[in-house]
């Protein structure tokens, strides 16, 4: 047998290295491809966060109306838009109606829940997924800003803001004389009462602290859209009756 008859290796009978390494990278990659996909899905999702809370901190905030306090403006269950940014950069006016937190003794202690679902429900409050229900809330009309004289009533049971006997038809449920008082709202406060007047434990009903006004540093934002139900969709302005009650 000459040199060039020499026996061949059969090359399928040598061990399948090749396409072992082969499949090893592809796992190699489809893994760093996975991690990447997963980075992105973190980065994604931590983002929304972040603005979510920024939105909620800074811009608006969702709410849930838990009374009857504010109807027919405002009815039970109704999530609304309570507007920041408007508060901050333009104030808080006469007929605004406004979100607040519980500026002491007009609420009961909220019962507190607990479990997973009260948990999962409370830290999607808090990034802004959900509107706020945590019974330490309340939403009012401000009828009064500092510096006006807010009376209760007329010889025919209207408010007066300024001397003014308010036409309160269209958007309040009479009447109005609950309680009497005469009161001046002090500076960075407002005063404040429920739509509903026979059926809401607004700023009448403690005026022992001062004169039942609310400071303007404990509101959370003007209520600017009523966004569901969605039958019910609509803006929520400041009446001309309140708006017009200047001296």
């Amino acid at each position: 047998m000459t040199a060039s008859e020499e026996p061949r290796e059969d090359p399928s009978s040598a061990p399948d290295e090749a396409p072992s390494r082969d499949l090893w990278r592809e796992a190699r990659r489809g893994a760093r491809s996975a991690g990447r996909g997963v980075r992105e899905i973190g980065i994604v999702v931590v983002t929304a966060l972040v603005l979510s809370v920024l939105l909620r901190t800074f811009v608006f905030q969702l709410f849930y109306v838990p009374s009857e306090s504010m109807m027919n403006t405002l009815l039970v269950g109704d999530k609304i838009v309570a507007s920041r940014i408007s508060m901050t950069f333009g104030g808080v006016h006469r007929g605004d109606v406004v979100v607040f937190q519980d500026p002491g003794g007009w609420l009961y202690a909220p019962v507190q829940e607990t479990g997973w679902r009260a948990t999962l429900n409370r830290i999607l409050t808090d990034v802004g997924f959900l509107p706020s229900n945590s019974g330490e809330d309340l939403v009012k009309r401000v009828v009064g800003v500092a510096g006006d004289e807010v009376k209760c009533c007329s010889p025919s049971g209207q408010l007066i803001v300024n001397g003014h006997a308010l036409s309160e038809g269209a958007y309040t449920i009479a009447p109005t004389n609950q309680v009497q008082f005469d009161i001046t709202v002090p500076k960075d406060h407002v005063f404040v009462m429920g739509d509903n007047r026979p059926n809401s434990r607004d700023s009448r009903f403690h005026l022992d602290v001062a004169s039942g006004t609310i400071p303007v540093s404990a509101i959370k934002g003007i209520v600017v859209l009523k966004i569901w139900p969605l039958s019910r969709l609509s803006t929520v302005p400041a009446p001309a009756p309140l708006i017009n009650a200047n001296r």
